[in-house]
């Protein structure tokens, strides 16, 4: 019987399970957006938002609770200043997952754990490399030849190859 048993085990014990879950919302708080598995995305999300909680307190017990989980400065740093003005009029809620699929190998069902507020942005065509980015080959060619001698040797020995 599995009476009041709360989570999952996830196939490690428990000091590595424990430090997985660490490790894991240190990096949803770092960078707002994680790939997981649902059921690793299940388990982490109530870690997550009792940390945003312990931000949005601000108090120097709830900093150092936070410290003692999250282990990274500059992560807290982030949480108590950034994280906890967002979400300081909700009232809870400040993360949501979304299913993405099967992963091709195993067949997992992963997921993208992220905080609201840090939706997708799509990147345009310059910052994606794009063409106002990339330079033209004759741009290239000209910029080699402006460099001077420290390059003269190579474009022989690529002339000479391509004869």
């Amino acid at each position: 019987m599995r009476h009041r048993v709360a989570g999952k085990k996830l196939g490690r014990k428990t000091p590595h399970r424990k430090m997985m879950f660490r490790n894991m919302v240190t990096s949803l708080l770092d960078k707002e957006r994680i790939r997981v598995t649902l059921p690793r995305a299940k388990e982490i999300r109530p870690l997550a938002e009792h940390m945003i909680t312990l931000g949005k307190r601000g108090s120097l017990h709830a900093r150092r609770q936070a410290l003692a989980f999250i282990k990274d400065p500059g992560v807290v740093s982030k949480l108590f200043d950034a994280l906890a003005s967002r979400f300081a009029q909700r009232p809870g809620g400040y993360s949501r997952i979304v299913r993405l699929g099967f992963r091709d190998g195993d067949g997992a069902q992963m997921a993208i754990l992220e905080l609201l507020g840090s939706e997708f942005k799509a990147k345009t065509a310059e910052g994606k490399g794009g063409k106002k980015a990339k330079k033209s080959e004759k741009e290239a060619a000209e910029a080699a030849e402006a460099k001077g001698s420290s390059n003269k040797g190579k474009d022989k020995k690529k002339a000479v190859a391509s004869e």
